[in-house]
């Protein structure tokens, strides 16, 4: 049974959001009109685009190999929420997605939840980020905090804050147990993020999901086969909508096979798990350690993110 659900899991692994491997089928277009390009130049090439690209909203690709035209930017600050980190310049996203955390906000406002931290979106024009993902690259992900820092207020947070706001660790990595910040609010505060019927998953760390699995507000709930478990995450979920209806090239992931609180969870919590991390450590290692001898990891995206980001940039003034 371990062996078997071990090969499901790392199936899903290769899948899944914030992993150094591109994503196997991720790539509409067998041909992309260009050769591959290193990984670091085409990440320093769309980092350095400060403008959503021009046209009709279209994400573009494979979350870990895509590309976001027609973005729209999320307001630093409104009802209910408020991004972190500007200086990043990763808050775009598909209209969809903008508008997903504008009604978490506004919904968490209204439960009295505090506001939500809001991490990184996308680049202006998606693509490969130079630092922290290799997913966020569609405009259709992004990463909120479990539960808001002691004092935060919306609306009431300044420049200075928000370069510095840290994300509140509810799961000690070591010891695999809830902190003292792990409370029912944020138990609320992922329903109302799963419920939303734009969501295709959540990830979050194994023991965030096995307390929702054994929570009896939340263990039989319709949205439960969205939250998926995943490494690390202790201090932030990751939040991926369904493609969108008006981006045809968008390339989905498999449905979930489950709602994730059965064997498959339990695998997260053996030592088998431990040592697939261990292999997973290496092998980044040994990976990164090859693509510097052979001159840099390529990474290849679709034909049609080449117009979006050969795009003029906005007027700035």
């Amino acid at each position: 049974m371990i062996t078997a659900m071990k090969a499901a899991v790392l199936c899903a692994f290769w899948l899944a959001s914030n992993v150094a491997v591109a994503e196997p089928g991720q790539v509409p277009s067998a041909a992309d009109g260009g050769a591959p390009e290193s990984r670091a130049q085409a990440a320093k090439e769309w980092n350095r685009l400060r403008t959503p690209a021009p046209g009709p909203s279209r994400a573009i690709g494979g979350f870990s190999a895509g590309c976001l035209q027609g973005a729209a930017t999320l307001p630093p600050s409104g009802p209910g929420y408020e991004v972190a980190h500007l200086e990043r310049n990763r808050r775009y996203g598909h209209p969809e997605l903008v508008a997903y955390v504008q009604r978490l906000g506004a919904a968490a406002r209204r439960s009295k939840l505090g506001p939500v931290v809001v991490g990184d979106l996308a680049q202006p024009r998606g693509g490969p980020t130079p630092t922290g993902h290799h997913s966020h690259q569609t405009g259709l992900d992004v990463d909120l905090g479990y539960a808001p820092p002691p004092g935060l207020r919306a609306g009431h947070v300044t420049a200075k804050q928000r370069e510095t706001l840290a994300p509140v660790v509810v799961v000690n990595l070591k010891t695999r147990q809830p902190t003292a910040a792990w409370d029912k609010k944020v138990i609320e505060l992922l329903a109302l993020a799963a419920s939303d019927p734009a969501v295709d998953r959540i990830f979050v760390n194994p023991t965030v999901k096995k307390l929702l699995c054994e929570a009896p507000r939340s263990a039989k709930m319709t949205w439960q086969s969205r939250v998926r478990p995943w490494w690390a995450h202790h201090d932030h979920f990751h939040v991926r909508l369904r493609c969108p209806t008006d981006s045809p090239l968008c390339v989905s992931q498999d449905p979930v096979p489950d709602d994730g609180c059965g064997a498959s969870l339990r695998w997260w919590f053996t030592t088998d798990a431990e040592a697939t991390l261990t292999k997973k450590k290496q092998a980044e290692a040994e990976a990164a350690a090859v693509a510097a001898a052979a001159g840099e990891e390529k990474v290849k995206l679709p034909a049609e993110c080449a117009p979006v980001r050969m795009a003029p940039e906005a007027d700035a003034g």
